[in-house]
Formats: C-alpha cells, structure tokens, sequence
C-alpha cells in the first residue's frame, strides 16, 4: 500500500495483533457489515440538543461504520466519544467513525486542485477481515437540478456546467487515490460513500422524466463511479427508480425561496461498494416528521439530508 496516502496507526504490527483483535473474536468472523452515509448539516447545530439526538439515532441504527460531511471539524470526534467508538476525523467536513478498530487512515485528497474531497479509513472486524471505506463530499455549485427544474438549460448545457462544477475531476481523482485499493478489493471490499452534491445517472432515465422535470441525463459523476467498477447500494436493492426514488434532498427544504419553486427533490447521497460484499439491505432514513425551514430548530432529525443506510453480507 502506499506510504504517502495510507498513514498507518500502529507502531508495532505484532503488538497491533494481539491489542485490536481478542482471541475470542479471531474465533468467528462476522458476516455483515452496516453502513451509514450522513450529511450532519453544519455538524447538525441548526437544530437543538443536535449532539444527543444524533447519539441516540446512531445507537438505534446498530450500524459498523458512518462516513460523515460536515463535520465542523469535531463531530467525528465527539460523538465517537460519546459511543465509545474509534474515529478519524479527516478535514473540517470530512470524518469517519467505527466501532471496530480503525487500523490506518488515508490523508484527505486535494481534488480538483483545489478542495478537500475525500479522506478514508481502514477498519479491522472481528475475525481479521478488513474494509477500505472513504467519505466524499463534492462541490456544490453550479446544481445540475437547478439548472434543469429552475432554469430551464439544455442537456448540453446542462452536462457543460458538471464539468465546469469539478464534480466529475473531484470524483476521478478520489478513485485515482483509491487504485490500489480497488485493484485489491477481491479481497477487501472498498466502499465509496458521501454527499456527491450530484444525481445518479442511474435516476434521472426516459422512465422518470416526469419526476425530474423532463430530463433524462447521464450525469456524469456517478458514471465515473460505475466505470470504476463500484456498484450503487442503494439502486442495488432498489433496482426501479420510478417506484423507489429515495431522494436524500432534502427532508427540510420542499420549497426555494430564491427560485420561488419547488426545490428538486434527488438522491445525491450515495453508497458505493466494491469486492466481496452482498447488498442485503438499503434504505434512506430520517426519524420523526421534520418541520421544514424555517420551523425545523426542534426536529428530532438533525440534518437537512436523508441519511443513507446499507447492510452487507461477506461472499466468499
């Protein structure tokens, strides 16, 4: 692997062995793995008591591992903390928190050539199996869904503007980092999660036209991804797009007041896997009933997206 981006943890393998894995768990080794994808929205300080409300709705999801946006540079931290967790806490946006031992971090990426984009960790199971598993989170701006539901653009001009977004240039430098990785990924699955600020190219088809203000487009960021050979959880298990959408964006914003519209309502949180895991499992979760803005500070849900959570079996 490589030194320059894998920064390993330990210093002493032997010692590593004999700390991070009880004899008792190298005896059977487990055969799911649950993972959480969770913009927290400003760390989730929009809305009241946000750190106990996200404490409480991380122990009732029972996942493995949580790639986090927006941070605010301490969220990773704290809440592993609170639930007695491991966590690398990677950027002020970026963060990851496990409840199996993390055994090496990879140093956020310098996407695009200008912005923090993704960061990663390697976590040790029960039984020594190892996941690769990163957090992206891509520039927001210009909005493909903006420039089709509130302005009307092109295809073409459309598509112009994700390039000119360095969504696509983020996304391909993110798994140029991760080559190695998903080289080796036959036998340690790699997963590629966050908020790609980008629909699927797997949504937006001639079938769904009508829920995506009449466009079908092959938004490129995702199609990197499938390129790359990474599969989409979530459309995994939900193969139809016009029957299970599950839009992340957004829980809170149903209408936009600087367009006077109706805000677009996608996916653009995402799951990504690779190697020997089978989707069980995927689903996007918010808890209670938010109140939109600007009536959401008491929500039981902390963020403005959905969250997005798979669970994994091990192949052989």
């Amino acid at each position: 692997m490589r030194l320059t981006r894998l920064l390993t943890l330990l210093t002493c393998a032997g010692l590593t062995l004999a700390t991070a894995v009880p004899a008792a768990a190298q005896q059977t080794a487990p055969e799911r793995l649950k993972v959480m994808s969770v913009n927290l929205w400003y760390g989730g300080t929009k809305v009241n008591d946000y750190r106990a409300k996200q404490v409480r709705f991380l122990r009732e999801q029972a996942v493995d591992v949580v790639a986090m946006q927006e941070t605010y540079s301490v969220a990773a931290k704290e809440l592993a903390a609170e639930l007695g967790w491991h966590h690398y806490q990677a950027s002020y946006s970026l963060g990851l928190i496990s409840r199996h031992p993390i055994i090496a971090e990879y140093a956020p990426v310098n996407a695009a050539g200008k912005t923090l984009s993704g960061a990663g960790i390697r976590i040790r199971l029960p039984g020594g199996r190892e996941a690769v598993v990163w957090s992206a989170h891509l520039n927001y701006t210009p909005y493909g869904p903006y420039d089709a539901c509130h302005s009307g653009m092109t295809n073409e001009q459309i598509l112009r503007r994700e390039e000119e977004s360095q969504r696509p240039q983020e996304i391909r430098d993110i798994l140029a980092e991760l080559r190695e990785e998903l080289a080796e990924s036959r036998h340690t699955p790699v997963i590629l999660a966050g908020d790609f600020n980008s629909p699927s190219h797997l949504d937006w088809t001639r079938a769904t036209r009508k829920s995506h203000c009449g466009y079908a487009l092959d938004w490129p960021t995702t199609r990197e991804v499938a390129k790359a050979g990474l599969t989409d959880s979530y459309r995994t298990a939900h193969p139809d797009p016009a029957r299970d959408p599950g839009n992340t964006w957004s829980p809170v914003y149903p209408w936009n007041d600087q367009a006077g519209k109706a805000e677009p309502q996608d996916r653009i949180d995402f799951i990504h896997v690779k190697g020997p895991l089978r989707v069980l499992d995927s689903r996007t979760v918010v808890v209670g009933t938010p109140k939109p803005v600007p009536n959401h500070r008491d929500n039981e849900w902390t963020s403005d997206h959905a969250a997005v959570v798979s669970t994994f079996r091990f192949t052989a």
